[in-house]
């Protein structure tokens, strides 16, 4: 059927095919001879008159040609495609993955291992995992999300390292200086010198000692973010399992490897321990990561030479950090992190704390933690209606004041919201002092968030169309004269204060918290609020604030709507005419802006 496929390709008579064969000749030649060449690897495969799809893969590191199949009968697989050579090595994989699975860890599954391609090339087919790689995940999670993969992730290795080593296998010292003694000779043969490598060199000969009597498990080999695959119900799935040169068994502390998410890889360490990893981990593990980055030189050098420079970098690096008596993990791993759960949810906080008490608003389905005001939110549902609690109290994260401040800034919002009430305003529902601290209530606002905290709904945002943003941007001037006239300045606003239920075409205004009564004077120096937004004289102590001030900030949002941030005519969306008020608006001299909200909103229309 596949040749069928390429048959009907090539001599289609449907003229929207020939437009598209015209139209992108090179490239559709191109993927026509990669299908062709994929086929002609794999058309002896048994059962591939049954493939109805094979779309490639391109993924990874390894040199394995990788596609996605689909069968007549629903079998969705992954195939994997490689030279002949390494017909020993993949099927010891294979009779691995066999044996792994039996284990009950969750995994693609084998089904099947054999040469194709005439004898040229020999094939492996697993079962295809529905979902994306964790690393993709994590970046749409917030940082309490990406610690909660970790913990998974570390019990998921646990499990793993369960799988005993069998009973005859040799000390692993030994085993492992066989292998590394011998790529470190290949280093100093073939390898870039780097600065101080004598530092890293001599560090790892006075260390071996760390490997003495190191227990032994089964191994993954690779295990990352990478190689781990979350479906859409959140499990985790293990994929790509490899064989460093130790026969996928060794000292179980050699199957880690720590990316750049500090809080997934916190995650990771204490899932996989039940709790703070020991010291003698932090050695062992040291010795492995720096014998890793000076033995991937030569290979970096023959397979990956546009990473070579990124990877001299990092064992420039290790030297420092052993000049200066540093581990590397203690520069990322989060000793002070704690991890509370709530319905489900996990957020992260500096110390236990009690919010038993939510249960009064409800069912929690979303923790907003990450705010440096000494507040956490929490979005809660009671009797079919939705609701943001913002409370003050808890030891969050990411404030270094003490609790009584942060309730006392709290209350101060409190006239602010009974004094606003715009259509474009979260709606303000009580305030109560309760948990030990105290607690404002807002009906629940759906939609996404324009500030870049959020990146993907940030990128929604800024994808959106201009009419759209014109429109937003036109509730947003809207509110800002209703502030006006009620005699507020609207201080800490920029884009995170702003969101839209693209659905409803609602724009909702949140976080009014530091609006302040006019008139009023800067009494801080540099003023709350994102810098893109600040008016030179929200940087200056004792500078008059005012009605101008403001003009500013709408100014700097219209560059942030209209021009992704940039403040050059080249990528201003709108006319020549607009660019100019906006350009106006944010003057470093107030006089030289528009003299009130309302000339700025004349001129803008």
């Amino acid at each position: 059927m596949a040749y069928e496929a390429l048959k009907v390709r090539l001599t289609s008579e449907n003229p929207h095919d020939r437009e598209k064969y015209l139209a992108g000749k090179y490239e559709f030649i191109n993927q026509t001879l990669q299908d062709a060449l994929a086929w002609s690897y794999i058309h002896d495969i048994p059962g591939f008159e049954t493939f109805e799809k094979i779309e490639p893969v391109n993924k990874g590191w390894s040199d394995d040609k990788k596609y996605y199949t689909e069968t007549a009968d629903g079998r969705r697989m992954l195939l994997r495609v490689s030279d002949i050579s390494e017909h020993d090595r993949k099927k010891m994989e294979y009779e691995m993955m066999r044996k792994i699975a039996a284990h009950g860890i969750p995994m693609s599954n084998p089904v099947d291992f054999g040469m194709c391609n005439e004898g040229k090339s020999v094939y492996t087919l697993s079962t295809w995992i529905d979902g994306e790689d964790a690393e993709v995940t994590l970046k749409r999670m917030s940082e309490a999300e990406q610690y909660n993969l970790g913990i998974k992730a570390g019990k998921l290795l646990h499990k793993i390292h369960a799988i005993p080593a069998p009973n005859e296998i040799s000390d692993w010292q030994k085993r492992y200086f066989v292998v590394i003694d011998e790529r470190i000779n290949a280093y100093l043969t073939e390898g870039i010198p780097f600065e101080e490598s004598k530092i890293v060199l001599k560090y790892l000969e006075n260390n071996r000692d760390l490997l003495n009597n190191r227990p032994q498990c089964f191994l993954h080999g690779d295990y990352h973010e990478g190689n781990l695959m979350v479906n859409p119900d959140g499990e985790l799935f293990v994929i790509d399992w490899l064989d460093e040169g130790f026969g996928n068994h060794g000292d179980p502390w050699h199957d880690f490897t720590f990316g750049e998410n500090d809080y997934y890889s916190t995650g990771l360490l204490y899932g996989y321990f039940g709790g703070e990893p020991p010291k003698e981990f932090r050695d062992v593990h040291t010795y492995y990561m720096f014998t890793k980055a000076l033995t991937s030189i030569v290979w970096m050098k023959y397979h990956k030479p546009d990473e070579l420079q990124e990877n001299i970098n990092w064992n420039e690096l290790n030297a420092r950090l052993i000049k200066e008596g540093h581990l590397p993990l203690t520069k990322w791993y989060l000793k002070d992190l704690y991890i509370q759960w709530i319905d489900g949810l996990p957020y992260k906080l500096k110390l236990p704390f009690d919010f038993s008490f939510l249960c009064k608003y409800g069912k929690v389905f979303k923790v907003f933690d990450d705010q440096d005001s000494g507040n956490i939110c929490f979005g809660c549902e009671i009797d079919g209606e939705k609701y943001f609690v913002k409370f003050a109290s808890a030891p969050t994260e990411q404030y270094n004041g003490k609790p009584e401040d942060a309730i006392a800034r709290l209350k101060a919002t409190l006239p602010v919201y009974q004094s606003l009430s715009h259509p474009n305003l979260i709606e303000f529902v009580k305030s109560e002092e309760i948990g030990g601290g105290f607690a404002m209530v807002f009906k629940w606002v759906g939609g996404e968030c324009m500030g870049r905290m959020y990146p993907q709904s940030h990128k929604k945002f800024m994808q959106s169309d201009t009419n759209t943003k014109i429109a937003i941007f036109r509730d947003i001037l809207s509110f800002f004269e209703y502030t006006a006239s009620q005699r507020f300045l609207a201080v800490d606003f920029y884009d995170s204060n702003i969101m839209y239920d693209f659905a409803q075409r609602k724009t909702t205004v949140c976080d009014i918290d530091s609006f302040r009564k006019m008139p009023c004077v800067n009494d801080m120096g540099r003023m709350w609020g994102s810098s893109r937004f600040m008016s030179p004289e929200e940087f200056t102590l004792g500078a008059p604030l005012d009605e101008i001030t403001n003009v500013y900030t709408l100014g700097a949002a219209a560059f942030a709507f209209f021009a992704n941030y940039d403040r050059s005519p080249e990528n201003w969306l709108l006319n020549k005419r607009t660019y100019a008020v906006a350009s106006k608006a944010i003057s470093d001299n107030p006089n030289y802006r528009q003299q009130s909200i309302k000339q700025f909103i004349d001129q803008w229309e």
